[in-house]
C-alpha cells in the first residue's frame, strides 16, 4: 500500500515539473519575439549612415546661402527705410522754409491790389508783379499749391470759415470769397484757406 502511494506521488511531481518547463519556455519565446526587442536589435545591427564629407559641405553651403539671402533682404529693407526717412526730413525742412515765406506772398498780393488804384505807379507795379510770378513759379516747382476755392463747396479739411453770408448767386455751403489763400505742399496742408461761406438766399 505504501509503494502505491509513493508511485502516484512520483508521477504527480514529474507532471508539475513538465508544466513549469513548458511555461518557462513559452515566456522566454514571448520575450524574444516582442517588437521592442526586435527594433532594438535592428537599431544595434543597422545604425544610421553618417553623412559623407561632400554631403556635409553641401549642407553647410545651403545654410550659408540662406543666411546670406536673409542678410541681403535685411540690408535692402534698411536702405529703403533710410531713404524714406531722408525724404521726410527734406520735405519737413522745405515745409518750414515755405511756410515762413507765406506772409511774404500775402503782403505781395495785398501790395499789388493796392497798387491797382494808383495808375501813376504802373511801371513799379509791373516789376513787382514779375517778381511775384517768379516767386510763385519757384515755389510751385517745389510742390506748393495755392488754395483759392472761390465758388467751391466748403471743405473743412482745407478751408477755414471765418463768416457766413447770404447770397443769391452762390449756393449754400459754397465759398463766396477767399479772404486769405491757403497752401498745400506735396499733398500736405500747411495752411487752410480763410473763406466766407454762403448761407443761401436770404430768408424773409
Amino acid at each position: 500500500m505504501g509503494r502505491i502511494k509513493q508511485f502516484f506521488k512520483t508521477m504527480t511531481d514529474k507532471k508539475q515539473d513538465t508544466t513549469d518547463e513548458v511555461e518557462a519556455s513559452a515566456s522566454e519565446t514571448a520575450v524574444e519575439d516582442t517588437p521592442i526587442n526586435n527594433v532594438a536589435e535592428e537599431a544595434a545591427t543597422n545604425p544610421e549612415p553618417e553623412l559623407s564629407e561632400l554631403e556635409k559641405a553641401q549642407q553647410e553651403a545651403a545654410e550659408m546661402k540662406t543666411r546670406f539671402l536673409r542678410s541681403v533682404a535685411d540690408m535692402e529693407n534698411f536702405r529703403k527705410r533710410i531713404a524714406r526717412e531722408k525724404q521726410e526730413i527734406i520735405r519737413s525742412a522745405a515745409a518750414d522754409v515755405i511756410e515762413s515765406l507765406l506772409p511774404v506772398l500775402d503782403n505781395m498780393k495785398l501790395g499789388l491790389q493796392a497798387a491797382e488804384n494808383h495808375p501813376e505807379a504802373k511801371d513799379v507795379t509791373l516789376g513787382f508783379k514779375m517778381v511775384d510770378d517768379q516767386l510763385k513759379k519757384s515755389l510751385t516747382e517745389q510742390g506748393l499749391e495755392e488754395l483759392a476755392p472761390d465758388g467751391d463747396v466748403f471743405d473743412p479739411n482745407y478751408h477755414e470759415c471765418i463768416a457766413h453770408q447770404p447770397s443769391e448767386e452762390v449756393k449754400e455751403d459754397h465759398v463766396i470769397q477767399t479772404v486769405r489763400a491757403g497752401y498745400r505742399l506735396n499733398e500736405r496742408l500747411i495752411r487752410a484757406a480763410s473763406v466766407i461761406v454762403s448761407s443761401g438766399p436770404q430768408k424773409d
